[in-house]
């Protein structure tokens, strides 16, 4: 299958990177991400929010990638018709 988009080609590489980084990043800092789950559970209720910020991160970076990587070899959303059907 051909690259049909050089640009989203960039971009694609660019945020699956990123994504890649986020992974490692996750693998290599999960002992303190375990700790943060302990800390909530003992009575630090703030520390709820720092998985919620990480998997918005992730769902941000792995989003744009995956738009990128289908629009670099072309596929797009169908139009939809006229009177919606």
């Amino acid at each position: 299958m051909a690259i049909k988009d050089k640009r989203a080609a960039k971009l694609a590489l660019l945020f699956g990177t990123i994504s890649v980084t986020l992974y490692i990043l996750l693998f290599y800092f999960s002992d303190l991400t375990i700790e943060w789950a302990r800390m909530t559970r003992q009575g630090q209720k703030e520390y709820f929010i720092l998985p919620v910020i990480i998997a918005f991160v992730f769902s941000y970076f792995h989003g744009a990638f995956t738009s990128h990587f289908w629009d670099m070899l072309g596929f797009k959303p169908a139009a939809k018709k006229k009177g919606g059907k």
